[in-house]
């Protein structure tokens, strides 16, 4: 009959097995778990007919402001309002964006610029939304990478008016798959960062 303190002893193992189940059952299910992570961002919905579209800032390279014109060529929006908040060497990043894009074959004419000096996603959603109010659209699509999606969705919406209706349009993250993104380092540095910026930005950080 085994002694009392051995008993004890072997109790005193059960939250160590319980702890290196739960390590290796996360190991195993890495994939989906981090998987999950990149999934959680994309709040994106299905483009719908609208009166603009809203391309917001960041885009380096050029995913946001090329999906923007893939929704004017595809005849969901007349218009593609670029957030153009000053760049490098002072100049709107709008211009460049703009540039970019008719080099991949878009219409000049489908896109203006919303100047603004924010440099926060929660400035530049109060600028837009006054731009919008002042031009009076009732319908827009905000486009963004994926990945800044579900952050772009609440500070967009927190800042929201009366009569105007928006939707969340995503555009695919370059370099990287957003279910994969742990995969290269590029999604690292970028999943990482905006999970940061999730955490932290309802505390104003």
């Amino acid at each position: 009959m085994p002694y009392p303190h051995c008993r004890r002893r072997g109790f005193a193992y059960l939250p160590i097995l319980g702890f290196l189940a739960v390590c290796g059952l996360l190991w195993w299910q890495r994939a989906a778990i981090l998987g999950s992570a990149g999934d959680f961002l994309d709040v994106g919905e299905a483009p719908q007919k609208a009166d603009a579209a809203v391309v917001l800032a960041g885009g380096w390279g050029g995913e946001r402001v090329l999906k923007g014109g893939q929704l004017a060529r595809a005849g969901f929006v007349p218009l593609v309002l670029l957030s153009g908040p000053q760049s490098a060497f002072g100049e709107s990043e709008c211009v460049p964006a703009k540039a970019y894009a008719i080099r991949q074959g878009f219409e000049a004419a489908w896109f203006q610029c919303i100047p603004n000096d924010s440099y926060s996603t929660k400035g530049e959603a109060l600028s837009v939304v006054q731009d919008l109010t002042r031009r009076g659209i009732k319908k827009v699509l905000i486009v963004s990478v994926a990945s800044h999606l579900r952050r772009a969705r609440r500070l967009y919406l927190e800042n929201a008016v009366p009569g105007l209706e928006m939707h969340f349009v995503a555009a695919d993250p370059p370099g990287f798959t957003l279910h994969e993104w742990y995969k290269s380092r590029e999604g690292r540095k970028a999943i990482l960062l905006e999970w940061t910026k999730v955490v932290t930005s309802p505390f104003g950080l």
